[in-house]
């Protein structure tokens, strides 16, 4: 008998014991543990990387492509719907407008914050020594009351979008361009990087979901020239805000794969992919948006969940406010209004061409060089449909520095009684998701508490050892491992109980120090509550908030790569000279523990000489290269079966 044989008749018999024991079993009642299902692993199939599509929406901005692709469709994230109805009032979602502008402390919180940053421009020196002096508003309005606008062309050439054909939707440019006189609604289906579910017309949950698919569909059909019906051979790449909305992410990812029909997809943090695309291996992520400003400390592709930092405003509130300081000077175009589309669309164009952060630190001291002094002339135009191209020229101070230090300052945008900062709940559960982390803390308390009346049995029944028993009671109910890391200088710290509630992970210990275990529970955790909500009224600003992020990783080792790599993304912070203000700033403001640890602090604002706005889409093409994101996709029958559980099993971040 060969060796082969041999072995093949040994495992026969091992089968037939083992058959013998659940007989065996079986009689005797035992009951065996019923295994729960097992996912089933995806083929591992070479995937091509024309077919990935990757998605980055924004608040303002759609960017899409293939992964292939050298730069993304780019394109305005609104959809202009017809009334289904004649004589159906018009409905518009506000471009640069929003919430609490219009209360009675708006215009004196405004005035107070551009107190504050006159008081910023004049305490610095310019490189002669003498103190910069600001321009007075007064001495550009007395010349601006006087100009006229030059005629340019009689016709300015820019056309209202045709919708003679009555089309249902229009999507991108076409939905801007909509003449306010016809039967359409617009919609922006992004507000400050989560879903615009609102009370009014098309607020609510489907209609924004139906929205996102039809913007999506139309610019993959359209522009991508991918047929609909062919997506069941593609692939996508989600990007999701790193402070994410749990139930929102869950249903456009059901709108992916089940409605669209993606054959699979990967969903992934904004922040982690924006290292990816820049090349760095560890950064501090300061995405400045349209509309929020996100930060989140990233180490080796994983996102430091104690990090993460969303502040409400963004580009659009340094625009508003650059509007606000113009009509101060006498703006010319008295016509302009903010709640017009292409007013608003001027107003980004100016605020991108003349604004400016050009108060350029040349050392630690307080120097500052290639500083504008004194008032300038400019020229702008104006081409809308039915109106002449219009030629204006206007004489501005320091408007274009005070709007732009509004980042840094941001009482000065009026925002009054609203949320300005946002931190990572602990998840309120999910129907679909049994085994969730509320599983999974609920029956680790329930062994803290086997284990804790294990001691005191243990205790009571071995006389001298009741400051064990004590002492193991203790460890089960409050060790520091369970109460979150605290994150300040030395990164360590204490809060509340890790199962009973979770403000931000450890940002609430940030707030409120270490060793401060002693009061009771109860009193500890309103205590807690209060405090977060006084941080959440607060606007950070946005050297403030990075030192805040930082101070939130767990170790110095880790905050020592942050300082020395910090990375922004995004549209916001596109100003002339923001990388020499932004690196003074933090420099000036960084713990002293931290000057001399830190070797060389950095501020990188466009690496590999890359559009800032399209790094993160970039690094979500990098990462459908990877060969560690096999694991990662979730397959079209996987979420029919399993649901939002996949999301908990396959993605890179915690869900």
């Amino acid at each position: 008998m060969t060796q082969a044989e041999k072995e093949q008749d040994n495992g026969k018999e091992k089968e037939k014991e083992r058959d013998k024991e659940k007989e065996k079993e079986q009689q005797r009642g035992v009951k065996r543990p019923i295994a729960p299902p097992a996912i089933p692993d995806p083929l591992q199939e070479q995937i091509q990387s024309n077919f990935i599509i990757v998605i980055h929406p924004g608040s303002r901005t759609l960017r899409i492509g293939r992964a292939t692709d050298t730069l993304p469709i780019t394109i305005p994230h609104v959809i202009a719907r017809r009334h289904k109805q004649t004589g159906q009032p018009k409905y518009e979602d506000a471009w640069l407008l929003r919430d609490g502008l219009n209360k009675a402390e708006s215009n004196e919180q405004r005035q107070n914050g551009l107190k504050m940053v006159e008081q910023a421009i004049w305490s610095k020196k310019m490189s002669n020594g003498v103190r910069r002096t600001p321009v007075s508003a007064e001495q550009a309005r007395s010349y601006n009351c006087q100009i006229r606008p030059a005629v340019l062309d009689s016709s300015s050439r820019v056309k209202w979008t045709h919708t003679g054909h009555q089309p249902p939707h229009l999507v991108g440019e076409e939905a801007l361009y909509v003449n306010p006189s016809d039967c359409y609604n617009i919609h922006w289906p992004i507000v400050r990087g989560q879903l615009n579910v609102h009370a009014g017309p098309g607020g609510s949950l489907t209609a924004v979901l139906a929205d996102l698919e039809t913007i999506w569909s139309h610019v993959i059909q359209k522009q991508l020239e991918i047929p609909l019906k062919d997506l069941k051979y593609y692939r996508c790449i989600l990007l999701v805000p790193d402070i994410y909305n749990r139930p929102h992410i869950k249903e456009v990812v059901n709108m992916l794969l089940l409605n669209m029909g993606f054959s699979a997809i990967i969903v992934h943090q904004e922040s982690v992919c924006a290292t990816f695309g820049s090349g760095c291996s560890s950064a501090c992520v300061v995405d400045v948006g349209d509309h929020k400003t996100s930060l989140c400390c990233v180490e080796d592709g994983v996102s430091h969940r104690n990090s993460r930092l969303c502040l409400a405003y963004g580009g659009s509130d340094v625009t508003r406010t650059f509007f606000w300081l113009l009509q101060r000077a006498g703006f010319p175009y008295r016509d302009c209004q903010l709640s017009s589309r292409l007013d608003c669309q001027l107003l980004q164009n100016l605020k991108e061409t003349f604004c400016h952060l050009n108060q350029v630190c040349v050392c630690h001291l307080c120097v500052l060089e290639k500083d504008i002094s004194g008032l300038k002339d400019h020229e702008f135009q104006t081409r809308f449909p039915e109106a002449p191209a219009l030629l204006y020229q206007v004489r501005l101070g320091d408007e274009k520095l005070q709007a732009s230090m509004g980042l840094f300052y941001p009482t000065t945008f009026g925002i009054v009684g609203q949320k300005m900062t946002s931190l990572q709940y602990r998840s309120q559960g999910d129907s679909e998701d049994p085994h969730d982390e509320h599983y999974l803390l609920a029956t680790q308390s329930k062994q803290d508490q086997s284990s804790k009346s294990a001691a005191d049995r243990k205790g009571i029944s071995r006389p001298g050892m009741g400051l064990d028993g004590e002492m193991s009671a203790h460890s089960g109910i409050g060790e520091p491992s369970d109460l979150g890391r605290g994150c300040g200088s030395g990164g360590s710290g204490a809060g509340g109980m890790k199962g009973e509630t979770e403000f931000g992970t450890a940002q609430g210990e940030c707030l409120m120090g270490a060793g401060e275990l002693e009061e009771p529970l109860s009193a500890h955790l309103s205590r807690k509550t209060a405090i977060m909500s006084q941080f959440e009224s607060k606007a950070l600003g946005l050297d403030k908030a990075i030192l805040h992020s930082i101070d939130c990783c767990a170790s110095d080792e880790t905050k020592r790569k942050m300082y020395s790599s910090i990375l922004v993304v995004g549209g916001g912070l596109m100003f002339h000279g923001a990388q020499e203000f932004l690196l003074h700033r933090i420099i000036n403001k960084m713990p002293p523990s931290f000057r001399r640890l830190v070797d060389n602090v950095e501020v990188i604002t466009r690496p590999k000489d890359m559009d800032p706005r399209l790094i993160s889409w970039k690094g979500g093409a990098v990462l459908a290269c990877l060969d560690t994101t096999q694991e990662m996709w979730i397959h079209q029958r996987e979420w029919q079966r399993f649901g939002v559980r996949m999301l908990r099993e396959r993605a890179a971040f915690v869900w």
